[in-house]
């Protein structure tokens, strides 16, 4: 019909490589509490509005683990948001897609960001989509859910995505970037360079593996007191990550596991993995299963 409604609620985690894992009873007070997405939708034909809690347009990978390939977000999406409060607008025109939305950018209550996403569909299997967001204002605020820089920043995507058969294979780049401002006290700008490569094969018998291959770089140096720790690895910093993900599903049981690796390059000692920071390579397991209906 032309009213709708959607309503997200339950205890979740947002596990994700390259930083420590944030347990239930701490995520949902500090990020999006136990109602993380929920929004009404006006429906007139291929073009609707949506006023909520809304789901992030950038990025190759959602927010929560049942939606992904993969158990744990990558480092790509570190850098990007998940999700924002405000109006969202979008219509189709044959295969072109277009979006645009005002929001608070990282969950700051601050409605100061505009995004855009433009999509082509060449077909049922190929997909072309470019998105962009930015702040459009300065917002002083920061928190778990609301990094300080990245919400003063601006992001872009490009996502390409194939899904025909047994295969689905979405690679997209990214770029993002801080401008310097005085007032806030970022005296430099900076910038992060990312792509990651998601790619799934589903065997017979309820038998699938995802693979997700990523790298991301930060400009800047470890010496200059004013350049921009993006990634938390220091300044100037880079990663490499590797994840595996095996999973076994039948009727409405679900069971997989995933195995990954980061490798932080060029980082500040520290800053890095293990009790002291100065691990520069951190390999992690996990097991998950459920049911979804």
């Amino acid at each position: 019909g032309w009213f709708q409604f959607y309503l997200q609620g339950g205890a979740y985690n947002l596990p994700d490589l390259g930083v420590p894992f944030i347990k239930t009873t701490d995520t949902l007070p500090d990020f999006y509490g136990p109602f993380p997405q929920g929004y009404l939708k006006l429906v007139k034909g291929n073009f609707n509005v949506e006023v909520g809690a809304l789901p992030t347009l950038i990025g190759g990978e959602y927010t929560f683990s049942f939606e992904n390939m993969n158990i744990e977000r990558g480092i790509v999406w570190n850098q990007e948001n998940a999700v924002n409060r405000g109006v969202q607008i979008s219509d189709t025109f044959k295969k072109l897609s277009l979006t645009f939305s005002w929001n608070d950018g990282f969950y700051s209550n601050v409605y100061n960001w505009l995004w855009g996403s433009a999509s082509y569909a060449f077909n049922s299997s190929n997909t072309l989509a470019f998105v962009a967001g930015g702040n459009a204002g300065q917002t002083t605020s920061s928190s778990f859910a609301t990094p300080f820089l990245q919400n003063n920043g601006a992001i872009y995507n490009v996502l390409y995505t194939y899904s025909h058969e047994s295969w689905v294979i979405e690679p997209y780049f990214q770029y993002t970037h801080v401008p310097a401002n005085t007032s806030l006290g970022i005296l430099k700008s900076g910038s992060t360079n990312g792509g990651a490569l998601l790619l799934t094969y589903n065997f017979k018998h309820g038998i699938s593996v995802a693979v997700r291959p990523e790298y991301i770089t930060s400009n800047g140096s470890a010496t200059d007191p004013l350049a921009l720790n993006l990634l938390g690895y220091g300044a100037g910093s880079n990663a490499f990550a590797f994840t595996v993900t095996p999973t076994y599903k039948k009727d409405g049981f679900f069971l997989r596991g995933d195995i990954s690796v980061v490798d932080a390059r060029s980082a500040t000692p520290g800053l890095v993995f293990g009790p002291l920071g100065v691990n520069t390579k951190q390999t992690r397991g996990l097991v998950e299963a459920g049911f979804m209906f």
